[in-house]
């Protein structure tokens, strides 16, 4: 078992004002102010404590630190709640995760700083009335929701 790093600070302030994890939680997530490069809307996500980022295995499963990367299971819950959202294009979702920073052992990557670099493209009818503001609370609430599967 590997020891565990020293928590990195949060990379704040939040576009948003952060959302706890559950009511009346003190760890929160936030994110990075969007911005859209070659058509996909990027921005950076985190989950933190006291302003210091959390790792993934604060939100592993009571049980163990599940095999693989974490995002084998944040994707696909972020990609859930988003469905119908996000823009499919040859059957695939177009949203992509990618850790915001490596984890000092890769062999260990629920240890890895729990931030995330997330790239999406939009349905363009389902984004016509929204505010760049409610699309960045949908996917903010989206991934405070997918966080909370990893427990799982």
């Amino acid at each position: 078992m590997t020891e565990p790093a020293a928590r990195l600070p949060s990379p704040g302030p939040s576009y948003l004002r952060e959302i706890a994890i559950k009511p009346g939680d003190d760890r929160v997530v936030g994110m990075t102010r969007p911005r859209v490069i070659e058509g996909w809307w990027v921005t950076m996500m985190w989950c933190e404590r006291d302003r210091q980022l959390l790792v993934f295995n604060d939100l592993a499963p009571d049980y163990g630190t599940p095999p693989g990367s974490p995002l084998l299971r944040l994707g696909p819950g972020l990609s859930g709640t988003l469905s119908g959202l996000v823009m499919e294009e040859g059957g695939r979702q177009q949203l992509r995760l990618r850790l915001g920073h490596p984890p000092a052992d890769e062999s260990a990557p629920w240890d890895a700083p729990l931030v995330v670099v997330a790239g999406l493209r939009f349905e363009p009818a389902r984004t016509l009335t929204m505010r760049e503001n409610e699309l960045a609370v949908t996917v903010l609430s989206a991934f405070r929701d997918a966080l909370l599967r990893l427990s799982y």
